[in-house]
């Protein structure tokens, strides 16, 4: 055991004093942030200020395209075709709407004409404007009125509520809960993929300088593979803590900036989009808001620790397993897909988890050491029963124990290889070796 904290000690200590750490660390959470700032600070900005001219030949929206805060409308019911695009190519307008000489019953599509292509959301919000019109004027022929056809309509919303086993009621989100496990997923996935690929160059960079020929005279292979491989995770949960405080830290400062210059994102631009989007017309982050209210907080981040941490060190020690069986990061390619495809089939297979997160794919993918890293955390985020919990957490004890002794098994030989090629057939002989 005390071999084994010194090998975790060199690990931790060897990669935290580079310079790649300190600079990683700190731009990390720099991009971090940059992402998440500065779309909302672009979508405040908006788009550019646009001119339109309108060419209204059934002179029935004139009162329709007033000016908005980024649109100018030039409304006209006599300019000829030819002339306007002409204004068009000028560079007096940006875009040129004609709408024909047609009855309301007739009135089906409209032309568009500008420099370039224009976006989806501009041809949506004309359109809007448009079949609003439509839709009024022929109320009005008809004998109705929108107040009468909107006591018609009804909105009925579905609230879930999730009863535990003492009889308690929580309100929650599918939305939200979607949200935190697809974020819990990711990160997980990501870190496995970084930290697994940092343990298996160090296992191979050790090998081509000969030093690891030394430390196995002293360290018995399984301890000097828990210790590698510890080590390395007690780096990446570091730095994963650091780029945590870090954002909040520059986030919270970057609220406070802004908040006094900014205003709140235009909700316009959402509408252009999904203009029948009640959620986008409100606070984008309220279901995530709900969820984390609803949710046993908890169980969420005991969960995410264990797995985000039991995840690397079974797919750690694979990797180390790779590193020890090749020469260089090129020879350890051919090895490479084997051991990433659970990985990769656990995160295609999210969106089927995500229909069913009680189902019986769902339970037995994260069961399966090899996927429930990243499934388990998509379902705890719907609530998990603590017997299902556990005996998930058991699995990955035992599979990650196990995948340290079945790599410190090839590393004992592998290690010590050199030029040899290696295959799927050279790895079995390994793992069977009594040496």
């Amino acid at each position: 055991m005390h071999n084994i904290f010194l090998v975790i000690k060199r690990e931790y200590l060897s990669r935290v004093r580079k310079k790649s750490f300190l600079v990683m660390t700190i731009v990390g959470p720099l991009l971090f942030a940059t992402l998440m700032v500065v779309p909302v600070f672009l979508m405040d900005q908006g788009a550019d200020g646009k001119a339109i001219l309108v060419v209204d030949e059934s002179h029935l929206f004139g009162h329709v395209f007033e000016d908005e805060e980024k649109i100018i409308y030039a409304y006209n019911t006599i300019e000829d075709e030819e002339s306007a695009k002409s204004m068009i190519q000028e560079g007096k307008f940006d875009g040129l709407l004609i709408i024909p000489d047609r009855s309301i019953d007739d009135l089906s599509e409209v032309s568009y004409y500008s420099m370039s292509n224009p976006s989806i959301s501009s041809l949506n919000h004309l359109e809007r404007k448009l079949r609003n019109e439509i839709e009024q004027q022929k109320l009005i022929r008809s004998g109705l009125d929108q107040e009468f056809l909107d006591k018609l309509k009804a909105r009925v919303s579905v609230s879930a509520f999730s009863i535990s086993e003492s009889g308690t009621e929580t309100q929650g989100s599918a939305v939200g809960a979607t949200a935190v496990g697809y974020i819990a997923s990711f990160l997980i996935y990501m870190f496995i993929f970084i930290y697994g690929a940092m343990c298996m160059r160090g296992v191979i960079e050790e090998k081509s300088s000969r030093i690891i020929e030394i430390i196995v005279a002293s360290v018995k292979p399984f301890h000097l593979m828990m210790g590698k491989v510890l080590g390395i995770a007690s780096v990446g949960l570091s730095q994963l803590l650091l780029w945590i405080t870090l954002t909040s830290a520059i986030m919270l400062g970057s609220g406070l900036i802004f908040s006094q210059t900014m205003q709140p994102p235009a909700m316009g631009q959402i509408e252009l989009m999904d203009p029948g989007n009640e959620v986008a017309a409100g606070n984008p982050l309220e279901p995530v808001l709900q969820v984390l209210d609803s949710l046993n907080i908890p169980q969420v981040v005991l969960a995410f620790v264990f797995f985000f941490v039991s995840g690397y060190l079974f797919y750690g020690g694979l990797f180390a397993a790779v590193g020890s069986a090749a020469d260089s990061d090129a020879d350890a390619q051919q090895f490479m897909l084997p051991v990433t495809i659970p990985l990769i089939l656990s995160i295609m297979l999210l969106g089927v988890v995500l229909n069913d997160p009680n189902g019986s794919l769902a339970f037995w993918m994260s069961m399966i050491p090899f996927t429930a890293p990243v499934v388990m955390m998509m379902r705890v985020a719907f609530g998990v029963p603590f017997w299902e919990l556990g005996l998930s957490m058991v699995f990955m004890i035992a599979g990650f124990i196990f995948m340290i002794w079945f790599a410190s098994r090839i590393y004992r030989v592998g290690i010590l290889m050199h030029g040899t090629k290696v295959n799927y057939k050279v790895l079995a002989r390994w793992f069977m070796s009594n040496q």
